[in-house]
């Protein structure tokens, strides 16, 4: 037996991810949809599985929360910001998208002053309906004869 190969160190393989994680991360890049349709075909062919997906969804937040698609897709902004190594398109980037989240940040607080303004109205209208019942039931009862 040679003994130079026996204590030279082993290179480590990489780390490589699960098949839980890589499966996760697949469903994950698809969005809610794949999730769905893993559950769906989970509970067609084998329901324990469809029941555990179920479960997970649930239980991550995946089924019911809108953060957890705003969680992703900080992520790919993150992703964005990366450097291509040439400065003038990064800071062509950078003010593109410093410019479209300006954008929808104003586009954001526009649709809550559409939304605060409709409320509104319909809370006048409200109002002015419950201000005109009593005086049209207190008319009706001044008609009939006593």
């Amino acid at each position: 037996m040679n003994t130079a190969t026996s204590t030279a160190p082993m290179s480590l393989p990489a780390h490589r991810p699960g098949f839980f994680t890589r499966a996760e991360g697949w469903l994950d890049e698809r969005g809610k949809g794949a999730w769905i349709a893993a559950m769906v075909l989970g509970f067609i062919f084998v329901w324990p599985v469809g029941l555990a997906l179920l479960a997970y969804m649930i239980w991550s937040k995946r089924m019911f929360s809108k953060s957890y698609d705003c969680n992703r897709r900080r992520g790919h902004r993150h992703a964005m910001m990366s450097t291509s190594g040439n400065s003038a398109f990064d800071a062509y980037k950078a003010d593109t998208l410093r410019r479209l989240e300006e954008e929808q940040d104003n586009f954001e607080a526009f649709l809550t002053r559409l939304r605060e303004a409709k409320d509104k109205a319909e809370f006048d209208q409200f109002m002015d309906d419950r201000a005109a019942k009593p005086a049209t039931k207190a008319d009706d009862a001044a008609e009939e004869p006593a």
